[in-house]
């Protein structure tokens, strides 16, 4: 059966993954087969089992194999790329374990295609709710701390911008604009009367104010590692309780203000009447456990300046997901939901005064 399967998942590859990996010695894998597999937005997430040859000793049974859809291949999606630097150079520069561990990966410039080979969390761990039923109060909490855990490990770490990421330049930020300057225009002729004239007034605000909200960032100051996609379907949570909890799908990591994870968590999936329950007492959470894990100099204040110009910026975030063909049902609820947040929480205001 192996000879069906990607290179990736052969016998022989994974067999030498794991030995670089220092969890196979003298044994080798002799077989893999697929136990499920199944397609999301953007990948395509494989389980195998593994047969070994002789010692395995404590090797794991089962692998799961992460790759891209073939029809994006040639696209302008990038987030594979992203991924694999992600668990190739960050992972192992970090003392907190955050993500499945990774026993491969790798990206293929030439035919922008990449894979990962990454720990089977099944028989230990558990996506909270099926998309998109948000997880009971519970479930959020500790997805929280273990974020702010993770945002703490990382806040101002020298190695931020020069061995851990990049900062966007002035010049980067400002291509940056443009293109989204493009994009919005396409989005809003797309939608035609479906994006009110308020809203889409607001997106020319935005573009007009950035560079004088762009100074937060430009600070280089109380940041971290966000994960970019940080919903709460994009969690593993210990089903034995423990506060091992893993975060997966990282090609939208990047070095930014932690609150941007949580704008996008909460403000961006959120429709009013939970979010208003809930959202402060999360934020309150999420800055105590900051606090208890070192970070200092960062008041609650703080936090919500910082809170509610990520809610701000996450406008832009359901038409970059239309340009990229992510499914309507997608992008069409996130980006009623995000100005819902917005006015909410009084983020136009922020234009009046940049």
């Amino acid at each position: 059966m192996s000879d069906e399967l990607p290179r990736a998942a052969q016998a022989e590859h994974v067999t030498d993954a794991l030995r670089r990996s220092g969890v196979l010695g003298s044994g080798r894998v002799c077989d893999v087969a697929v136990k499920s597999a199944r397609d999301t937005i953007l990948s395509r997430i494989i389980r195998l089992r593994l047969t070994y040859d002789g010692d395995a000793g404590a090797s794991p049974k089962s692998l799961i194999l992460k790759t891209g859809h073939p029809e994006r291949a040639n696209s302008r999606w990038n987030g594979g790329r992203q991924e694999v630097a992600f668990y190739a150079n960050v992972v192992s520069a970090l003392q907190t374990r955050v993500a499945p561990r990774c026993f491969d990966a790798h990206w293929d410039e030439a035919q922008n295609a990449w894979h990962l080979l990454l720990e089977d969390l099944t028989d230990t761990h558990v996506i909270a709710t099926t998309w998109p039923l948000p997880p009971t109060l519970e479930q959020c909490q500790a997805v929280v701390r273990a974020r702010a855990r993770f945002h703490a490990a990382c806040w101002d770490d020298p190695r931020l911008g020069t061995t851990i990421g990049t900062w966007s330049t002035p010049d980067a930020i400002e291509q940056y604009l443009q293109r989204l300057a493009d994009e919005v225009k396409r989005f809003a002729e797309r939608l035609g009367d479906r994006l009110p004239p308020e809203r889409r007034a607001l997106y020319d605000r935005l573009l007009a104010n950035a560079p004088a909200l762009s100074a937060r960032y430009h600070s280089h100051r109380n940041m971290t590692i966000v994960q970019g996609d940080s919903h709460f379907w994009n969690c593993f949570l210990p089903k034995n309780g423990s506060d091992e909890v893993r975060f997966f799908d990282w090609d939208s990591w990047r070095v930014d203000t932690g609150s941007d994870d949580l704008a996008y968590m909460i403000a961006m999936h959120w429709y009013p009447d939970r979010r208003r329950r809930f959202e402060r007492p999360l934020l309150d959470l999420y800055h105590a456990t900051l606090a208890a894990h070192g970070v200092s100099g960062y008041d609650r204040q703080a936090l919500d300046d910082d809170y509610r110009l990520s809610v701000l910026w996450q406008i832009v975030t359901p038409v970059w997901q239309a340009s990229l063909n992510i499914p309507t049902v997608v992008w069409w609820n996130n980006l009623e939901r995000i100005f819902l947040a917005v006015d909410d929480l009084g983020c136009r205001n922020l234009l009046a005064s940049a």
